[in-house]
């Protein structure tokens, strides 16, 4: 059993490191797909800890996001040491800082976001929490929107481009690699980044589960008022809940900066929010394969949809259009799965008097 369980993992570690060397030969575009999949599923695992351990539903995670991408952005492009000459009389050369310091501060940041966010929601439950964690992402977009004066910090609705693509251990992966006249392009090794980061994210998250912090969350998540006559602190666990899911976000949203060379406002809507809760829900709450194949199917759903959207606008002689067609489709798949499978797509194993209850049906 053990050996076949091993053959299976390496068939599927095999798998991953040829997928996007097949997937190039038909265009970097279907690559590009794979390495959004993976930074929306380091998302969803992330806010999986909040809202699929602890219970706690959380409608602005996309603000972790942002600020993880912003603070790439302002680390590794020339946008500080132009706007304020103190600090290009500091640093001459510019700021372009390396990424084993970017994302240790992005994840920090991102954290320390969540515990703010954390703080004033200790009291909350359901509806009420996830009013105010959506005011607090659409808080954090406007600032993102506005903070261009009196000191232009993130340059506002016009974004803050030519960020430096991510170097690791010397190796530009904004550039495509040259291995003996076999080249491997620059969204392949961009790819291969994400899915180290995927990894140790998956890693952290099982362990964290079947932890006695993850049965903690999840005691809170089932019944807080029994969890606290436990004696269980749940101020201290909800508010590691949601630093603990924010660093994920911070981590993603640094690599997307660094992918994609340029973020504004615009990337970190509230649409972007609920649809990394979708991600979660419709792939099963607080099961990590679950939560990892919905974040797949819905990241690159809408890509692949494009190709189906372009042949239905045509034949209606373009009265459609294609991309709310796009998004229709879309809705339609969601609601779908949520009536064929109410518990996610792939949901955790039911246990305890729920297994009974079935079986004495």
């Amino acid at each position: 059993m053990k050996s076949n369980k091993i053959f299976t993992y390496l068939l599927w570690g095999v798998g991953l490191v040829l997928l996007p060397l097949v997937l190039q030969n038909f265009g970097n575009a279907w690559v590009r797909i794979a390495d959004m999949a993976l930074l929306y599923v380091l998302l969803a695992v992330g806010l999986n800890i909040v809202v699929g351990y602890a219970g706690l539903l959380d409608l602005g995670y996309v603000a972790f996001f942002a600020v993880g991408a912003y603070m790439y952005a302002l680390l590794a492009s020339p946008h500080l040491t132009d706007t304020f000459p103190v600090i290009a009389a500091l640093l001459p050369g510019g700021l372009h800082a390396p990424l084993w310091l970017i994302v240790p501060v992005a994840a920090a940041t991102a954290g320390l976001f969540g515990l703010l966010l954390g703080a004033p929601t200790l009291k909350l439950r359901g509806d009420y929490l996830a009013i105010v964690t959506l005011g607090f992402g659409e808080i954090i977009r406007v600032f993102l929107n506005n903070l261009d004066q009196p000191y232009n910090i993130t340059n506002g609705p016009k974004g803050i481009d030519q960020i430096d693509s991510i170097s690791f251990f010397g190796i530009e992966l904004g550039k495509k690699l040259d291995l003996g006249g076999f080249e491997i392009a620059s969204v392949s090794l961009y790819f291969y980044l994400f899915l180290s980061l995927v990894l140790i994210a998956i890693l952290i998250s099982h362990r964290i589960q079947h932890s006695r912090i993850g049965r903690a969350w999840m005691a809170i998540r089932e019944d807080e008022i029994a969890a606290k006559a436990m004696g269980l602190n749940t101020r201290n666990l909800k508010l590691l809940a949601f630093g603990m899911g924010a660093t994920f976000g911070g981590v993603s949203g640094a690599m997307f900066a660094g992918f994609q060379g340029f973020v504004s406002p615009e990337s970190f809507s509230l649409m972007e929010s609920v649809m990394i809760v979708a991600m979660v829900v419709l792939g099963g709450l607080g099961h990590l394969p679950g939560v990892i194949l919905g974040a797949i199917l819905l990241s690159a759903l809408p890509e692949v949809l494009r190709y189906v959207a372009g042949p239905l606008q045509a034949l209606t002689d373009g009265r459609l259009d294609a991309a709310i067609l796009r998004q229709l489709l879309i809705a339609l798949a969601m609601i779908t799965i949520m009536l064929m499978r109410p518990r996610g797509l792939w949901p955790s194993p039911e246990h305890g008097k729920s297994l009974l209850a079935k079986e004495g049906a």
